[in-house]
C-alpha cells in the first residue's frame, strides 16, 4: 500500500485531523528508563475502615436471618418483619401482609406474593383470588378459618411484578421461621414460584403435581395451581381438582390414624 492509499484509508476511517505538530515514529525502539529509587514509589492508599456494629458488619440477608431466628412466637415474628428495613418492598407496599388463620392447624397454605387487594387490606388472600381460594377449599370440605394461610413474601411488589431473587432471599427467612414456629404437618403450595422456593431443585424443575413431595423444611408439600392461574386458565381446573381430592384423602387418613 502506497502512502496515498494509506492516507485515503485513514480519512475513510475518520482520521482527518493531526494530533501532533510533528510526525512521531511509533515503531522506533526506545530504551526503558532506569528504575527510580524505592523511596520514591507511591504507597497504596490505606483501606477504608467499615462501620462495625454488634457482631460485625451484617448484610441485609444476614440481618433478616438473625431477626427471624430471634422470634419464638408468631406475634414476635410479625413484629420482626414489620421492623425489618432491609427490603425495599416494605417502602413501596401499603401494608404488611402476615399469616392468618389457625396457628395450630395441621395444614399451612402458602400462596404467591400479595397483590393489590391484599396490600390494601393487609390480610392474606383477599379480593377475587381469595374468594376463589375459598371455593377451592370448600370443594373438599375445608375452611380457611381452620387452616393457616400465608403468602410467600409479606409485601406486594410494585405493579404486581414478580419479586427479584434478592427480594426472595431477604424474605425467605421469615417464611421459614413461620413454618418452624407453626410446625404444620403438611404444606399446600399454590403456584410455581412458591414451589420453586420451597421444593428441592430437581422436584421444582419438573414441577411435579399430583403427589406429596419432601421439601427443604422437613415436611411434605403438595404443589398445585394458584387461584390466579385457575382463573386465567380454566383447562387446569381438572388437574387442580385432582390435587384437592388427594389433599382431602391425605388429611382424612391422618385424622383416622390410617
Amino acid at each position: 500500500m502506497d502512502d496515498f492509499a494509506a492516507l485515503r484509508l485513514q480519512i475513510e476511517w475518520g482520521a482527518d485531523e493531526a494530533l501532533d505538530e510533528a510526525p512521531v515514529d511509533r515503531l522506533r525502539v526506545v530504551a526503558p528508563a532506569p528504575p527510580g529509587p524505592l523511596s520514591q514509589s507511591v504507597a497504596p492508599p490505606p483501606p477504608i475502615p467499615l462501620p462495625q456494629g454488634e457482631g460485625g458488619v451484617q448484610t441485609p440477608a444476614e440481618r433478616a436471618l438473625r431477626s427471624a431466628t430471634a422470634a419464638t412466637t408468631l406475634e414476635q415474628l410479625r413484629s420482626a418483619i414489620a421492623a425489618f428495613d432491609g427490603c425495599a418492598l416494605r417502602d413501596t407496599a401499603s401494608n404488611l401482609v402476615f399469616a392468618e388463620g389457625n396457628p395450630a392447624a395441621s395444614l399451612l397454605v402458602i400462596g404467591d406474593p400479595p397483590g393489590a387487594p391484599e396490600d390494601r387490606s393487609g390480610t392474606p388472600f383477599a379480593g377475587p383470588g381469595g374468594a376463589y381460594l375459598d371455593r377451592m377449599l370448600a370443594s373438599v370440605g375445608l375452611q380457611r378459618g381452620n387452616l393457616l394461610l400465608s403468602h410467600l413474601i409479606p409485601w406486594r411488589p410494585p405493579g404486581d411484578r414478580p419479586p427479584s431473587a434478592g427480594e426472595l432471599a431477604l424474605c425467605l427467612p421469615f417464611l421459614l421461621r413461620l413454618i418452624a414456629i407453626a410446625a404444620p404437618r403438611r404444606l399446600l403450595l399454590l403456584g410455581p414460584l412458591v414451589a420453586r422456593s420451597l421444593l428441592p431443585q430437581t422436584a421444582s424443575r419438573r414441577r411435579q403435581r399430583g403427589a406429596w413431595i419432601d421439601t427443604t423444611v422437613g415436611m411434605p408439600a403438595l404443589p398445585t395451581f394458584s387461584p390466579a392461574e385457575l382463573m386465567r386458565t380454566p383447562k387446569d381446573r381438572r388437574a387442580a381438582w385432582a390435587d384437592l381430592r388427594l389433599l382431602r384423602r391425605t388429611l382424612d387418613a391422618e385424622e383416622s390414624g390410617a
